[in-house]
């Protein structure tokens, strides 16, 4: 198969988006005890908020030609969807706190608000990789709710680094920096919040 094709693939297979509604639903189940319910209630909420509507204005301002794509490569046209996704995130933070969520499903929503705060931040000089940011960052936080073994997720935080890359996304420096920033900040609210 072609590598390009095959990093188109990875890139969407392992997007933010994906990644985003797959993850809280792994720290919800760990948050409520295993409950099949709760765990889809509590992780579909951070996905409609964290994930879903985020996506919907991106894609829909790449539709009428805002930006390049819904991956938003040009670095000056990121600011405006990467504050949305920041207000849907608040927003969604809003309505855990009133309906009393979990505190480990709190604390990631936090470990998501800091880490898109420093994406934001950073945006604003150099283009860091979201993509590699959010895969880091959610290996990080399942390895520290279900323990080192999860470590064997890094190749795949690889893999998006590589996509990335090969697709013409990202420099090798800003998907590094984006695989590094995603633990660091994102990792590290979670393990100190929850």
């Amino acid at each position: 198969m072609d590598p390009s094709r095959t990093a188109g693939l990875v890139t969407e297979a392992l997007s933010p988006a994906v990644v985003v509604v797959a993850l809280p639903l792994a720290v919800a189940w760990d948050a409520t005890d295993h409950s099949i319910g709760a765990t889809i209630g509590w992780g579909l909420l951070v996905a409609v908020f964290y994930s879903a509507l985020p996506m919907a204005f991106v894609v829909h301002g790449a539709r009428r030609g805002r930006w390049d794509g819904h991956w938003v490569r040009d670095r000056e046209h990121r600011t405006l969807p990467l504050v949305m996704c920041l207000l849907s995130a608040l927003v969604g933070m809003a309505v855990m706190v009133w309906l009393s969520a979990p505190a480990a499903v709190v604390a990631l929503a936090w470990a998501m608000i800091t880490t898109l705060v420093a994406c934001l931040v950073i945006t604003r000089w150099w283009k860091v990789s979201v993509h590699a940011t959010v895969a880091g960052g959610a290996v990080a936080m399942v390895t520290f709710l279900y323990g080192p073994w999860l470590l064997a997720l890094v190749p795949l935080v690889a893999l998006v680094c590589w996509s990335r890359v090969v697709v013409q996304d990202h420099t090798v420096a800003q998907v590094v920096a984006g695989a590094l920033l995603g633990p660091l900040v994102g990792g590290a609210v979670f393990l100190a919040l929850s």
